[in-house]
């Protein structure tokens, strides 16, 4: 509980910053949908709730992933890069207007984030690749999550977040759902083991196999994810 408190307090934080921020003024409750060129979702009165469920649930589904040597700073790495281009053209007048999507003055700035970041998780994955030397644990792992639902938030990429981080949704509802069918049908189980990844290896896949093959599809969701800026 305290570490959901702490997530909590932060997506508040990061809520109201954006609500009462001039950078926002007009597009406070506003977020983007991917595939479609002018649609827009108005949360309204709900924006801070959801800003802050998104980023405790972002928090915990990276958390939920590092289960495997280098699976989640992989994919961390992934979605970074992803983020890294969109704060890009989102920093750009000239191209958030070719791309018709919302162009916020200092947005670049998060790419430099980006890149440290990438960097960052290069470094991490050299200690970390499979045997592991060095182990993130819950102190990255949270932060790590934290700081991907914080730049979904500032870029106003909240929606796209859910396809960038696909994997690590799916890792964070395997276990929902896990815990919910053995709860209310007598004990019954979807997966072998929950989170995702541990019910792949009952089945007999390798570690390192499991892990090279979420990262291909942590790379193809975040091709389609920048794809979505012009396959609209």
């Amino acid at each position: 509980r305290y570490k959901l408190l702490g997530q909590f307090l932060w997506g508040l934080i990061v809520g109201l910053a954006v609500t009462f921020s001039p950078e926002y003024a007009g597009v406070q409750s506003y977020t983007t949908m991917p595939f479609f060129k002018n649609l827009m979702i108005n949360f309204g009165i709900f924006y801070v709730p959801m800003v802050i469920l998104l980023i405790a649930g972002t928090s915990n589904a990276v958390n939920l992933t590092d289960g495997l040597d280098g699976l989640a700073i992989g994919l961390v790495g992934i979605a970074a890069l992803s983020f890294a281009g969109m704060s890009y053209v989102t920093g750009r007048v000239d191209f958030s207007r070719y791309l018709s999507i919302f162009y916020f003055k200092g947005a670049g700035e998060l790419t430099v984030y980006c890149a440290a970041l990438i960097g960052a998780a290069m470094g991490f994955l050299w200690f970390n690749s499979f045997p592991a030397s060095v182990f993130m644990g819950d102190t990255g792992a949270l932060a790590l999550g934290g700081a991907l639902g914080t730049m979904a938030v500032l870029l106003k990429k909240e929606i796209i977040l859910l396809l960038v981080g696909g994997v690590f949704w799916a890792e964070n509802i395997s276990v929902i759902l896990q815990v919910a069918s053995y709860k209310w049908r007598g004990g019954k189980r979807i997966f072998k083991m929950a989170p995702l990844h541990h019910h792949f290896e009952l089945l007999g896949w390798p570690e390192e196999k499991i892990v090279v093959r979420f990262w291909i599809v942590g790379i193809l969701l975040a091709l389609l994810s920048l794809g979505t800026f012009k396959i609209r």
